[in-house]
């Protein structure tokens, strides 16, 4: 970024690097959906909420769940927990998706929800509860100092891939053993 544009981290997982210095976002492997000059939002993909279910949740909706799998339910993150969030593959578009990149599409309307109990909805798909936002700049600074790693968010990764290996598993797609990083930046 050192000619002064700005290079959008959209579509990408950020990877919280050991250290981070921050417990809520140790091991986070988050999904960038935002990332503007203003601030950025994303939704963690790491960790899911004990004890719930897509079913519950369901019915919680007053949704009947249908032909829904009872999929686990993600930790989004720290804001606004009581929001859902949908990431899913583009082949389904409902009446506020939001392109996020060519792979990735993101719903927080309830129309996605019923498709999905319906079986209309998206062929891949994962929900989750609160999110990370970042103000203005300050994901940009934590990327310029010790925290974040950023790999390309591939649908293995974000559909396919356990959730307690999905951190791992991320940096192992970018060429990086976890084993040797350190949770210490170095200087010069």
């Amino acid at each position: 970024m050192s000619d002064g544009r700005f290079h959008s981290l959209a579509g990408q997982l950020l990877l919280a690097l050991p250290g981070i210095g921050d417990p809520r976002f140790e091991h986070a492997v988050i999904a960038l959906c935002v990332h503007e000059p203003d601030g950025a939002m994303g939704v963690g993909i790491d960790r899911v909420i004990p004890g719930v279910g897509l079913h519950a949740l369901l019915h919680q909706l007053e949704i009947t769940p249908g032909a829904a799998p009872d999929a686990p339910i993600h930790q989004g993150g720290p804001v606004d927990p009581q929001r859902g969030f949908v990431l899913h593959s583009p082949d389904w578009k409902g009446e506020d998706t939001v392109g996020v990149s060519d792979d990735l599409a993101l719903t927080t309307t309830l129309d996605v929800l019923r498709a999905i109990a319906a079986g209309a909805g998206p062929d891949r798909w994962l929900i989750a509860l609160g999110y990370a936002g970042w103000g203005e700049g300050q994901l940009d600074e934590e990327m310029r100092r010790h925290g974040w790693f950023t790999v390309a968010a591939r649908d293995e990764l974000l559909f396919e891939t356990e959730v307690c290996k999905r951190w791992p598993q991320s940096f192992k797609a970018a060429g990086i053993d976890v084993r040797l990083l350190a949770s210490t930046s170095g200087h010069a």
